[in-house]
């Protein structure tokens, strides 16, 4: 029997409003919540009357974790760093563009810069969004620079040598390298997080709430990269199944009303389902169904 949702009580939620907003909605949506916003709203519509959710720009949600204003928030690990946010980090939810590579932080320099280390920048200046995380990333070498905060077109500065040096969001460097600029170091890097406020995370009920919240959205992204497949095959054939398709070490089996047969269902990485299902042929199997996954709780 389901529990009785509690009378009154909620937890407010911010979701990042810009360019992650889609993946955040879409995670959101895969772990089973329906979600919907319209175009001049920052005040989404959920199927949850404990949750209220809030659209507000990643750089700035946890601020507001941190003040109470929202008791948990989804935001980058960069931005935590950048505000000296003192929050309860409560898991790392990788969503951003639907891939598991960090996005970083990169101090880039023309490719005719001098600039080849930290200490090089002594005295330069440099153009940012993340001004305090990188004047503490020069302290940390002991070096002196005039940094900047940049509110856009960042790369531009640089390859017009406005500024000696940049420190700029990457996932691959592409855009970087179309504008002439090579990465000279890493300052951090950076998953989007869970967090939630201090005192929520004291409070039994908001906790268990932010808790259940973090293990379906790791569960819509766990299900992400994986399928699950269904099979029939003769239980003589089952031990060669078994042994060939490490893959499949622990299918679920169950066995059939034909006699002789079996059900073997499991799941595997998306990635080599084309690889296995010829050899499932092979081996024997028929039936084979391939459907895709919506969670995968560990």
């Amino acid at each position: 029997m389901s529990k009785t949702k509690t009378i009154g009580r909620v937890l407010r939620l911010g979701l990042p409003k810009g360019s992650l907003q889609e993946s955040a909605f879409a995670l959101m949506v895969k772990a089973g919540f329906q979600i919907s916003v319209s175009s001049r709203s920052y005040v989404p519509r959920i199927n949850d009357a404990e949750l209220e959710v809030r659209l507000i720009r990643a750089q700035e949600i946890s601020r507001y974790v941190e003040l109470g204003a929202l008791d948990a928030g989804l935001t980058g690990k960069d931005w935590i760093e950048e505000n000296g946010s003192d929050v309860e980090v409560v898991s790392e939810i990788a969503f951003s563009k639907q891939t598991l590579m960090p996005a970083r932080w990169v101090l880039a320099a023309p490719n005719d810069s001098p600039i080849k280390t930290a200490k090089d920048l002594q005295g330069k200046r440099i153009a940012t969004e993340v001004v305090n995380l990188t004047r503490r990333w020069l302290a940390k070498h002991g070096v002196t620079a005039d940094v900047e905060f940049s509110w856009g077109a960042t790369e531009v500065k640089a390859a017009d040598r406005l500024v000696d040096a940049i420190v700029e969001l990457t996932e691959t460097g592409s855009s970087l390298k179309a504008n002439n600029l090579r990465i000279v170091d890493t300052l951090t890097t950076s998953f989007p997080q869970l967090i939630a406020n201090r005192a929520a995370w004291r409070d039994g009920w908001k906790r268990r709430k932010v808790e259940v919240l973090a293990m379906l959205l790791k569960g819509a992204l766990a299900a992400q990269e994986k399928v699950g497949l269904k099979m029939n095959i003769q239980r003589r054939q089952l031990a060669r199944l078994l042994r060939e398709l490490p893959a499949l070490r622990n299918p679920t089996i169950s066995t059939l009303s034909q006699r002789g047969w079996v059900a073997v269902e499991t799941i595997i990485d998306e990635s080599i389902v084309r690889e296995i299902i010829p050899q499932l042929k092979e081996i024997g199997a028929e039936g084979i169904i391939e459907y895709p996954l919506n969670k995968v709780v560990y």
